[in-house]
């Protein structure tokens, strides 16, 4: 690991470089590092800078200087990995600001191209009108890059219906380490029709032969199941022609850079109907799967009774719950029917009824008809993870066994050991999602604080990864390897398998210029050093003006916030308003609490929470109580802004502009009765520049 003061001079350096080269920003200070030290995982590592690219150029740019000074590139989208795959000692460039247009639509092939910074909901806004949409529905489709769904490979809820990320991606173009940029797309069975002498051409025959001399280990080791994510995908690499799009998709930024997406969409299902069913218990629950996928079902997604009552207690999902759950079930399996004829849905829906009670289970099914009522439902379903961290206290549910996947006839079987491994930990576990492909988000609660979290962490791991081979799974079902998972490899895959995965990286990136350890070469995923919780966090004790008991204290309120990202949507809602305007992780309800966090802990230095850094991280939060309500784990900024902004004035006096603005109630009686006084600022020319420069009003201001 780096020491960062060694290279504090040789940053200064790179930094100066890349602001004299680039358009787009370069935030080397220590307060941007720390905000993108961290995903939605348990993971913080802090990078060497960040480069926020306004075009391609600057990417191709980025690259060479870092090339040249000897550090690591990691590209970056909305930043919601849960298992550390956009974390590290690295120089980020976060695409999500610029880089989101879309740069060409066919509505007859049905196919779209976009840039890596787009994001999946306002892509399907735009493809709306022309019937269409892309059909990975990610839960967290409000954020989440197309650029970071590729390089993740995602699945979303109804991969059961139209697989995931590496089945809907055409093509991609992408920077090599060597700056030489390509199409990766459909090759032919015969090479020959290739240039020769290309960089491309030598990377097809490279792949296809590595393809071809590991095809017996890849049908031994490869698991035979759709949500397989982890590793390299060279189980595409066909000797009867194949897509090398498939191969960079779930490469998790190590093999190089996207710079656009072509991908293959669907027409939208004019009509759904969801069966919302009830269980008394979670096996039951599992067990039906199995029986209920065979009615063709869109989707079948798994809420467990924890999620239940979590999302009773917050106000945006409360009486929705209240709408579609009877009684105290265990668990719910949400049954989504779609396609062309309304009539057929509806014969699904009974027929879904009529299985539950061959089953056993008469009058379990809740009907969602209403397409209004059904969007409520899903929002429930998509803010699964955050319902799940909405828990108080330093126990949270755990990414890092949260997509295993497993034969739908063995998945009753396996949450039930699994939940046994659990208690034998003495902890328990909270699981939902895809239920319908044996792929449960299933977090174990741990307080990652301390030693026996991380030890907790690696003994359940390796339990539960032991059983998914007994079961033929798959480790990685949907959220990749990232640092979680990659050191697994060689048990799930076999030395043979990731000795290919070693030679894929090094034929695409020989310098190893990309997102260093992960997939291949990994870290151990237990390194408390790599954790956000490290050994010598602590926050530092402070007089509170509000009271924050509730959460244990004031750390324990800004902890809350688990970097999932909710706060970066561009959809409707309120949260986050300044983020909106600013597209900025400064100015992000999730980009304060995590400067909060590193403030309070001494990671940012001494006195950093009254710092003048910290108010300009704040400044901009209005107040609105957004985050309050429709961050699912009830992140309340306003509050902590209040509480901030005491502690702030404790060592800096109100600037006379926020003094005019606190004697208002004072002086407008005067300004009723007078006026013209008053106005004399906005008729006399040069006046507003004045009273901009010695009160800090915007000229702009009435």
């Amino acid at each position: 690991m780096r020491v960062r003061g060694a290279a504090a001079i040789g940053d200064g350096r790179l930094a100066a470089r890349l602001r004299r080269e680039l358009e787009g920003e370069v935030l080397f200070d220590a307060y941007s590092r720390g905000r993108y030290s961290t995903d939605a995982s348990i993971y913080q590592i802090e990078p060497i800078g960040v480069v926020v690219p306004r075009h391609q150029r600057d990417i191709a740019a980025t690259m060479q200087i870092a090339a040249e000074a000897g550090v690591t590139v990691l590209p970056r989208g909305g930043g919601t990995s849960q298992i550390g795959q956009t974390t590290g000692e690295s120089l980020v460039v976060d695409v999500s600001k610029y880089l989101n247009r879309v740069l060409a639509f066919d509505a007859q092939a049905c196919t779209v191209t976009v840039e890596p910074g787009l994001v999946l909901e306002p892509l399907n806004k735009f493809l709306k009108p022309h019937g269409l949409f892309y059909p990975v529905d990610v839960s967290t489709g409000n954020r989440a890059t197309l650029g970071g769904m590729a390089g993740n490979n995602s699945c979303g809820s109804r991969s059961i219906r139209y697989g995931n990320m590496v089945h809907n991606v055409r093509a991609i173009e992408a920077l090599l380490a060597d700056g030489s940029e390509h199409r990766f797309a459909e090759v032919p069975a015969d090479l020959s029709r290739l240039d020769a002498d290309s960089r491309y051409a030598g990377l097809v025959r490279r792949m296809r032969t590595l393809g071809e001399r590991e095809a017996g280990e890849i049908a031994r080791r490869f698991p035979k199941l759709l949500r397989r994510v982890g590793g390299y995908n060279i189980d595409t690499l066909r000797a009867g022609g194949h897509n090398m799009a498939q191969l960079l998709v779930g490469s998790e930024g190590t093999l190089a850079f996207f710079t656009s997406l072509e991908l293959n969409l669907q027409p939208i299902p004019p009509h759904k109907v969801l069966g919302i069913c009830h269980f008394p218990t979670f096996y039951q629950a599992m067990d039906a799967t199995q029986h209920i996928v065979k009615l063709d079902p869109s989707a079948v997604e798994l809420v467990d009774g924890t999620m239940i009552e979590l999302s009773r207690d917050i106000a945006m999902f409360r009486a929705t719950v209240e709408r579609c759950v009877r009684g105290e079930p265990d668990a719910l399996l949400l049954v989504e029917f779609a396609g062309e004829d309304h009539a057929a849905q509806l014969r699904q829906l009974r027929q879904l009824e009529a299985l539950m009670g061959e089953l056993g289970f008469p009058d379990a099914v809740v009907e969602a008809i209403d397409p209004k009522f059904q969007s409520a439902v899903w929002e429930v379903r998509k803010a699964g993870l955050n319902i799940m961290m909405s828990m108080k206290g330093d126990g949270k549910p755990v990414s890092f066994i949260e997509d295993c996947a497993v034969p739908l006839e063995d998945l009753a079987a396996y949450t039930d050991r699994l939940t046994q491994v659990f208690q034998k930990h003495g902890t328990t576990g909270t699981w939902y999602a895809h239920a319908s492909v044996g792929c449960l988000h299933v977090r174990p609660v741990l307080n990652m604080k301390d030693d026996q979290g991380a030890k907790k962490m690696r003994a359940i791991a390796e339990e539960a990864f032991a059983m998914v081979r007994e079961y033929k799974g798959s480790h990685s079902g949907e959220h990749g390897d990232g640092l979680a998972r990659s050191e697994f490899h060689e048990s799930m895959f076999g030395p043979q398998i990731v000795r290919a995965f070693e030679e894929v990286k090094d034929v695409f990136d020989p310098t190893g210029l990309f997102n260093p350890g992960k997939i291949v070469r990994a870290p151990r995923m237990d390194d408390r050093r790599l954790f956000r919780y490290k050994p010598e966090y602590r926050a530092q004790p402070f007089d509170t003006v509000l009271d924050w008991s509730e959460w244990g204290g004031f750390a324990g309120a800004v902890e809350m916030c688990n970097n999932n990202g909710a706060c970066r949507k561009a959809e409707p809602g309120v949260m986050c308003p300044s983020y909106r305007v600013t597209r900025d992780e400064q100015h992000l309800t999730r980009g304060r609490a995590n400067t909060l966090r590193l403030a309070i802990t001494g990671q940012l230095g001494r006195d950093a929470l009254v710092s003048v850094d910290m108010h300009a991280t704040m400044s901009l939060c209005v107040g609105c109580k957004g985050c309050k309500r429709e961050c699912p784990t009830g992140v309340d900024m306003a509050r902590m802004k209040i509480e901030f902004m005491h502690q702030y004035r404790k060592h800096h006096a109100p600037r006379l502009r926020e003094r005019l603005v606190a004697w208002l109630p004072r002086y407008a009686p005067l300004a009723a009765r007078l006026p013209w006084i008053f106005n004399l600022r906005d008729r006399i020319p040069g006046v507003p520049q004045l009273s901009r420069w010695f009160l800090g009003l915007s000229v702009r201001r009435a």
